[in-house]
């Protein structure tokens, strides 16, 4: 037997309650200049309870060929990547109304 999902009850196979959950929050991607004029895109936003951060950050890090990182409920990947990882988010799954680039 397959795990069942606490929340929707179906199998894991085909828990529905991610793709859910990606259609109901607002992103925000913007770029922050730290240390030595290096500059970091951050994504807000994302619920790390509904979301797997970690898989997510994977993703976008292959996507874009870049390091990164999650923590504090924020994804900092390195370098300028505004648009592209808009286009990754969407890719991913998420709805394009509910990303917002600064």
């Amino acid at each position: 037997m397959s795990e069942i999902c606490s929340t929707c009850g179906l199998p894991k196979e085909l828990c529905v309650c991610e793709t859910i959950a990606k259609e109901n929050q607002l992103i925000e991607v913007y770029v922050e200049k730290r240390k030595f004029g290096k500059q970091y895109t951050v994504v807000t936003g994302i619920d790390n309870k509904e979301i797997d951060m970690e898989k997510l950050v994977k993703k976008l890090k292959h996507k874009l060929a870049c390091g990164g990182t999650a923590k504090d409920g924020k994804i900092e990947l390195q370098g300028n990547h505004k648009q592209k990882v808009r286009e990754a988010l969407l890719d991913v799954g998420f709805a394009p109304e509910t990303i917002i680039v600064k």
